[in-house]
């Protein structure tokens, strides 16, 4: 069964399906040591990585395991990242969500606006019962979104990745449908 991949829109943001257009940003954000310094994957070295990641999303779109969306500044247009959920599985009605941003859009309150968008089209559209998401325990800004929309850190993960040759703990946070409340839409004036 296949997942839609949406379109979603925030106020600030717009999340897409990847297209081949989005190659060169997103090799850019994945070439960069400093925004993957927290990441078990080393950055790319070769632009083909990002035609491969574009060509994995729709697999994993068509497969029905899940949906990478990129993110769009709607003042500019500029591709400033990614969000995901991943693992879906509909009989336990569960994902792991993820996300990347560069390093240029940290502070700004972007991972967050994004996460919630796609965390309403996940509980509301899915009919998912808990969202699942991984940090690496040094990275403090991560946790925070993560505590911001709710997730609760369940445990860690001791010595599960290598992140730049160290070996490195990540802790697990969950989200369940019954504790996540959704951000207040702003009601128009009359």
């Amino acid at each position: 069964m296949s997942l839609p991949a949406p379109t979603l829109q925030t106020v600030r943001l717009r999340l897409r399906p990847f297209n081949d257009a989005d190659a060169n940003a997103l090799f850019a954000l994945h070439s960069s040591a400093y925004v993957l310094r927290y990441w078990d994957a080393p950055p790319w070295s070769e632009r083909v990585r990002a035609e491969r990641f574009i060509a994995a999303c729709r697999r994993m779109t068509e497969d029905g395991t899940g949906t990478r969306l990129a993110m769009d500044r709607v003042s500019d247009g500029a591709f400033i990242g990614w969000c995901s959920l991943t693992r879906w599985n509909p009989d336990y009605r569960s994902a792991s969500m993820g996300y990347c941003l560069d390093d240029a859009a940290w502070g700004h309150g972007y991972a967050t606006e994004a996460a919630h968008a796609l965390l309403r089209w996940a509980f509301d559209t899915l009919d998912l019962n808990r969202v699942q998401a991984e940090t690496d325990t040094r990275n403090a800004a991560s946790a925070r979104v993560l505590e911001k929309l709710g997730f609760v850190r369940e445990g860690t993960l001791r010595e599960d990745c290598v992140v730049n040759g160290e070996v490195s703990d990540s802790w697990v946070y969950g989200l369940i449908r019954r504790e996540w409340q959704p951000p207040c839409e702003a009601v128009p004036a009359r």
